[in-house]
């Protein structure tokens, strides 16, 4: 199963932290795949959930692109993670029931599951069903570690 921090968080939401590479390092080194939240303005990569906060370098994102879930934010993130040529894990979403990322992984909304081989979203919020899925994503996300 794959256990993917979402912004950083292990052990429940700090919005003061959420998505600065230092906090998302740590998640890295504690062994989490992280979701990440990018902006792409004027050629310029940020990370930050609701507006662009922190500058970061690409060489960054590629050092640890097998364990990054790139959430784009903006068209310009996507058309900027569209010219990598698979290079990164990247996805656009709102309120869809799924979404497929760049390399083909269903990313399902939190509420929507069972969906087979899908990444669950956040599935404390709604109790989901997780036994057909490949990976969770949360806040929480120590909880799950066996």
């Amino acid at each position: 199963m794959m256990l993917i921090s979402h912004r950083g968080n292990l052990v429940g939401p700090n919005p003061e932290r959420e998505n600065s590479q230092s906090y998302i390092q740590e998640a890295l080194d504690k062994g989490f795949d992280v979701e990440i939240d990018v902006w792409v303005i004027e050629n310029k990569i940020y990370l930050g959930h609701d507006t662009p906060q922190y500058n970061i370098e690409e060489i960054w994102l590629q050092l640890h692109n097998k364990h990054l879930w790139i959430h784009c934010k903006n068209i310009n993130a996507v058309n900027y993670f569209s010219s990598k040529l698979k290079l990164f894990n990247y996805f656009w979403h709102e309120t869809d029931t799924i979404t497929l990322t760049s390399l083909n992984y269903i990313w399902a909304y939190p509420g929507k599951q069972p969906i087979k081989n899908s990444i669950a979203v956040m599935p404390e919020i709604n109790n989901d069903n997780i036994n057909e899925c490949i990976g969770i994503c949360s806040d929480y996300i120590q909880n799950y570690k066996k």
